[in-house]
């Protein structure tokens, strides 16, 4: 078997296309990142900065807890001591359930799942879908003191707002 090279012998380009071609880095358009925001741009992602990144400060950290959670655990959140069984249902913070040793800023209820049981739920926040189910099988939904004093500070704020 001959080599490539003997085999590209008398052939002026080796394989290379016309003879223009390989001369430089002109043929593949610039050398490395050359042609980015211009000929070369759909390969690279956007230049310059986008977006808005607001300060750790001002975040809040937001734990979620799902209404299917709190109905099936119910009983175990009780033997735990996390809530207490009232009558016909359960009464539970959800703060109390969502921590697990990690300190969350706000504490939200999700509307997934079913609720069988007859929840008192307590928590900073609930979703639409999370106050309709645990309603519907007879419990209710309250804010926390945390929530309540929030919005009743962001009450004073429109008012004051308003007056100006």
């Amino acid at each position: 078997m001959t080599s490539k090279k003997n085999r590209q012998r008398g052939s002026r380009t080796h394989g290379g296309g016309t003879h223009k071609n390989r001369r430089g880095a002109g043929h593949r358009g610039g050398r490395g990142r050359a042609g980015r925001d211009k000929h070369e741009f759909h390969n690279y992602e956007p230049l310059g900065k986008h977006g808005f990144n607001r300060p750790e400060t001002v975040q809040d950290d937001v734990r979620e807890v799902t209404v299917q959670e709190l109905d099936e655990n119910a009983a175990l959140y009780v033997a735990e001591g996390l809530a207490e069984e009232s009558g016909d249902g359960y009464q539970i913070d959800a703060r109390d359930v969502a921590d697990d040793g990690y300190d969350a800023d706000v504490v939200k209820v999700l509307g997934d799942g079913q609720v069988r049981n007859e929840l008192s739920v307590v928590a900073d926040a609930f979703t639409a879908s999370a106050v309709e189910k645990i309603e519907s099988a007879g419990g209710d939904a309250a804010l926390s003191e945390r929530a309540e004093a929030a919005e009743a500070d962001e009450a004073d704020d429109s008012e004051e707002s308003d007056e100006e």
